[in-house]
């Protein structure tokens, strides 16, 4: 009988509880409750959850719930996966100092190999690790643009639910909400097998979020974002994106002169004026590719390019794939775990 694949779940007070019993029931259910359901009989268990603080014992979280851990940071033993649950603070909060052991912890365990998993804004101290570094990320949509400020090398995806980045794809994020199940089922695939999470996603009725998170960051940007002039030009180029001329629309939208707009736009993203419209975008016929069958020409108009072949190559630049491998790639598992 094969032994389970050990995952930690790295807890503190500033969590909630919801996230951390949530997938630790969904993993430990991966190849065992699909038998109980169907066949009367549990099969094997495929993952082991294990918790782990800073201090091993009982941890008290959001709301009060009070979470058990086996294992402290110090003998917490090799896993193939780190779980960092969400950090429930205000965005902002300044976390090097109250996260260091932390902090510590989780760099010295990626460079051992072990790859880290993060759900909603436990991305955070990846980025605090300095593990992000030159790296795509997403992370809640509320911390998103303290994300893209305070850690500039991070290429801030907002709008995706899930992103897979870093060396051997070693650093995994999930956005904001309840995407944590997404992050749950991507797991299970990635450390059992697409059969595994299906039969999870099934079980437990779970709907893949094909929406990622740009409805909600919209909500973020013009609070967090100290430019109101670049803030209003984001609100706006989230919903028009796909319109003829979009950064001639915000200069103007703007009102400010061109050459200072796309200064200013840098500096509060990070991005120029027309790589951020080129992202949502590429993002957007991800999203596309991933959860239907239109071709090539009709995505890249609904996307706003009219020359698909000039879209094919932008897109294979930017993610290192054709549209077609692509959905490939990514269609079969989404329609897998639906």
């Amino acid at each position: 009988m094969n032994t389970p694949v050990q995952i930690a779940f790295l807890v503190f007070p500033e969590t909630s509880a919801s996230v951390v019993y949530g997938m630790v029931d969904l993993l430990a259910s991966a190849g065992r409750d699909w038998g109980v359901i169907v066949e009367g009989v549990a099969g094997p268990q495929l993952l082991a959850p294990l918790i782990v603080t800073r201090t091993a014992g009982t941890v008290v979280v959001s709301n009060d719930v009070p979470i058990v851990a086996k294992y402290s940071l110090t003998d917490c033993p090799p896993v193939e996966v780190i779980c960092v649950p969400e950090v429930n603070l205000p965005p902002g909060t300044p976390l090097a100092e109250r996260f260091a052991p932390e902090i510590a912890w989780l760099r010295e365990r990626y460079a051992q190999g072990t790859t880290i998993a993060t759900a909603c804004s436990g991305a955070m101290l990846l980025a605090e690790a300095g593990l992000l570094a030159g790296c795509e990320a997403t992370t809640h949509w509320a911390w998103c643009e303290v994300l893209a400020r305070d850690y500039p090398g991070v290429k801030v995806r907002g709008q995706r639910a899930l992103v897979v980045a870093g060396e051997g794809g070693r650093l995994i994020m999930a956005g904001g909400g309840s995407t944590w199940l997404d992050l749950a089922l991507y797991l299970i695939a990635r450390l059992t097998g697409v059969e595994a999470a299906m039969q999870v996603a099934k079980l437990n009725l779970i709907d893949w979020h094909s929406a990622g998170q740009q409805p909600y960051a919209r909500l973020a940007r013009t609070r967090q974002v100290e430019d109101a002039a670049i803030a209003r030009c984001q609100t706006w180029i989230a919903d028009h994106y796909m319109e003829a001329a979009p950064v001639a629309a915000m200069v103007k939208l703007s009102g400010l002169a061109e050459r200072t707009f796309k200064r200013r736009f840098q500096q509060a993203t990070g991005m120029t004026p027309l790589d951020y419209v080129h992202t949502l975008r590429i993002e957007e016929a991800k999203q596309m590719l991933e959860a239907g069958d239109a071709s090539l020409e009709a995505i890249a108009q609904e996307v706003g390019y009219e020359d698909a072949a000039f879209f094919g190559r932008l897109f294979r630049r930017a993610v290192k794939l054709t549209p077609a491998q692509y959905r490939r790639r990514f269609q079969t598992m989404r329609r897998a775990l639906i």
